[in-house]
């Protein structure tokens, strides 16, 4: 069941990011939240801060034309009786059906109350990748 949960979270997220969904971006994060990036740390404290963080995000992915965004390679690790690390690596193709960006990103997810979302996101080059305990794939 955990497993599915985890799975459903991060199909959702990758679809809205698809479908540049802002309002499902949004609910794939729990508020306060942070992002981390190698070159900024942005706190997400407010659904108007997530509006624009996210907007900018959806912005860029339109302008690349974004055709696809693969998982490569995803796995999992229960930390607390709440609180989850998830590590993807992420293969974002323009619409050429070329790699133009590539990453590994980090999540904590926390199940409030039955209900999984993201409270921290750590993005990376791909050389920095994790494998975690448990193999995640959708």
């Amino acid at each position: 069941m955990l497993q599915i949960k985890l799975q459903q979270l991060f199909q959702r997220y990758q679809n809205a990011f698809l479908q540049y969904d802002l309002e499902e971006v949004s609910r794939c994060y729990h508020l306060p939240c942070t992002l981390n990036t190698p070159d900024k740390i942005v706190l997400l404290s407010s659904q108007s801060d997530c509006d624009k963080e996210f907007s900018t995000i959806l912005t860029q992915l339109k302008e690349a034309k974004t055709s696809n965004i693969i998982a490569k390679k995803a796995s999992f690790e229960q930390v607390s009786k709440q609180l989850y690390l998830v590590c993807i690596d992420w293969d974002f193709i323009d619409g050429q059906g070329q790699v133009f960006a590539d990453f590994t990103a980090i999540y904590h997810v926390l199940d409030h109350e039955g209900t999984f979302k993201i409270i921290n996101v750590i993005s990376h080059e791909l050389d920095n990748s994790l494998t975690l305990t448990e193999p995640l794939s959708w």
